[in-house]
């Protein structure tokens, strides 16, 4: 079995609406087990773009995307779907929990749907992030009735409840303030070194990429650095 967890070959994307514009050239990399990675680059460089792909939320590229050496190409939605929850967990900016659950239930719910535990195993499993997040005594609470930082690390507890391959993030400490940002890190660092989870984040933060195992640069729909 191979270390690497995802492949990205000669990827090529361009938008046709009014006029053709590519956003993507010759994008090739490869990330293994355990690497904690860094996306950075000015804004419309086409991190968010190339991360969508990579997250298979995006089909419409030329190019080969691997993940678990599994090529995605010619999956139906469906199995796409399957990948998603199984393999790759999603912090984004904004937290997107649903007000009307708790805590504990937010987190509990891409382990529902994936049907793979019981609900009172995903309840247990979840608990179990959310105390590893240090923020096991706010399960009960509602997602409104938290604060901004502690809703990202709830955010982070339900990327990981199915054990994902990899978790990918998009500006995940955009919205943050210097402490809650450093703690975020912080949580991403522990995942990668003693867990060996692996993290793939885009991000503007140059303090919060130095601080990554490894960063690739993008340019005008390049990489040129990695």
């Amino acid at each position: 079995m191979s270390n690497k967890i995802l492949e990205a070959i000669n990827i090529n994307k361009s938008f046709h609406d009014p006029i053709t514009a590519k956003v993507l050239t010759d994008i090739s990399f490869s990330i293994n087990k355990g690497e904690f990675i860094s996306v950075i680059g000015k804004s419309g460089c086409g991190k968010s773009t190339l991360l969508y792909i990579l997250s298979t939320m995006d089909t419409d590229y030329e190019g080969e995307l691997l993940i678990d050496d599994v090529t995605m190409s010619n999956k139906k939605e469906g199995e796409l779907a399957l990948v998603r929850n199984e393999k790759i967990g999603f912090v984004f900016q904004f937290h997107y929990l649903l007000n009307e659950f708790t805590v504990l239930k937010n987190v509990m719910l891409p382990g529902l749907k994936l049907q793979k535990y019981s609900a009172k195993e995903v309840e247990h499993r979840a608990m179990e992030k959310l105390t590893m997040l240090g923020i096991g005594h706010l399960a009960n609470k509602s997602a409104n009735m938290v604060s901004g930082g502690e809703k990202q690390r709830v955010a982070i507890a339900r990327a990981l409840i199915n054990d994902p391959h990899i978790i990918m993030g998009d500006e995940p400490t955009g919205n943050l303030d210097k402490n809650n940002s450093d703690i975020v890190f912080d949580i991403f660092k522990q995942l990668a070194e003693e867990f060996k989870q692996t993290l793939l984040i885009v991000t503007h933060d140059d303090n919060f990429a130095k601080r990554t195992n490894r960063i690739i640069e993008m340019e005008d729909g390049k990489i040129i650095n990695q």
